[in-house]
């Protein structure tokens, strides 16, 4: 009897001491966790502040590459040269995903230093890209402000539910969100459908088949997407008759059309990967949703170009006050951020059907793994 007693508290006191072990881990990982955020941002921290220089020569060089790649592509239409059209498309889009870039770090102020040179800049290359400065920059920042974040979704976000929303829902509101996630919806017909015809009035106030949902106030809203509105009308109907409709129809439209689609990929894949980070509550963290829940987007040196270092991302949430001509910089200087969240295209190629966040693996699946994640 007493042998059994020893026994058992031996055994009681084994697992205790264990127990505490292991809390003791969990307590020196979390430490060491929280020290390399800090350590990381205030690295990324020395590199904000704007180059007038660099600032001035990237958007002039941008646009003036831009305008003689649409001349190019104009005069190709015209000499019936679509070899050289349909070579000249791409480049062309990637021009203006760059002056988006742009008008993105005028947005948060990055670009220049002051701001009215960013409010000016921004607004002047929103008439080329379609899509309202100030609308968007108030989205943009919310998205900043809340990204990885359970309770804070909405706005400026590629709508994203949890297995147990999903599970939640009706029949109906099912089929919608699988719609709405389906890549075909999501990657290649909503984007142009979003930034030339939805852009054009205020955001939605809600989303059918989600409760958490944050919108960005309509209040706001009006000013920046009808005043946008006006200059397009003005500017293309200015443009249409003084060089042709077949300019604003043929060579631009397109343009715009490749851009949303690029621009519209380079957003999903930035923060919907298998191990991205979603938590809700207490224990969401600023710093370490910028850095597990945004990826390093891999590129070759000529889309980075094109992208205005975008691929950068992680870097990008955690110090959003870096112009994207400092990316490159940043990066190189510590070797830890190139081993974190990365992806190469071909792997940004497998999250195509990445749809639900499953909060018990804590990961991203796609619909055809519910199954797996109920059992």
């Amino acid at each position: 009897m007493g042998r059994t007693l020893h026994k058992n508290n031996t055994l009681e006191k084994g697992k205790t001491h264990m127990a505490d072990t292991a809390a003791q881990a969990l307590a020196s990982k979390s430490a060491h966790q929280e020290s390399v955020f800090k350590n990381l941002t205030e690295y990324c921290h020395s590199f904000k502040g704007a180059d007038v220089r660099r600032a001035l020569f990237q958007v002039l060089t941008t646009t003036a590459l831009f305008f003689t790649a649409l001349g190019a592509m104009f005069f190709s239409l015209e000499h019936q040269a679509y070899w050289l059209y349909a070579l000249l498309l791409l480049p062309t889009a990637g021009c203006l995903i760059r002056l988006f870039i742009i008008q993105h770090d005028c947005g948060h102020g990055s670009f220049f230093h002051g701001k009215a040179a960013n409010n000016l800049t921004g607004r002047l290359i929103s008439i080329l890209t379609f899509i309202p400065y100030d609308l968007w920059r108030r989205a943009h920042n919310m998205h900043h402000a809340g990204s990885g974040n359970l309770d804070r979704r909405g706005a400026g976000d590629v709508d994203t539910l949890t297995v147990r929303e999903y599970q939640a829902l009706s029949e109906k509101n099912k089929f919608l969100y699988r719609l709405y996630r389906n890549p075909l919806v999501l990657l290649l017909f909503g984007p142009p459908v979003y930034f030339i015809i939805m852009l054009r009035f205020p955001p939605m106030q809600k989303v059918p088949f989600s409760q958490n949902y944050h919108p960005l106030p309509v209040a706001g809203s009006w000013r920046s997407t009808m005043s946008l509105n006006a200059l397009l009308v003005a500017f293309y109907g200015t443009l249409g008759l003084l060089v042709g409709w077949n300019f604003v129809l043929a060579v631009y439209l397109p343009v715009v059309v490749i851009t949303g689609l690029i621009g519209q990929w380079l957003f999903f894949i930035q923060h919907q990967y298998e191990n991205a980070y979603w938590q809700g509550g207490k224990n969401w963290n600023y710093a370490q949703a910028a850095i597990q829940g945004s990826s390093y987007y891999a590129l070759p040196r000529v889309l980075q170009w094109f992208t205005g270092n975008i691929g950068f991302h992680h870097i990008h949430h955690l110090c959003p006050a870096i112009p994207n001509y400092r990316l490159q910089e940043c990066f190189d200087g510590n070797k830890d951020l190139a081993n974190i969240s990365r992806l190469t295209f071909t792997e940004s190629l497998k999250c195509i059907w990445l749809a639900l966040w499953d909060e018990d693996r804590q990961k991203m699946i796609r619909f055809k793994d519910l199954a797996t994640a109920a059992v």
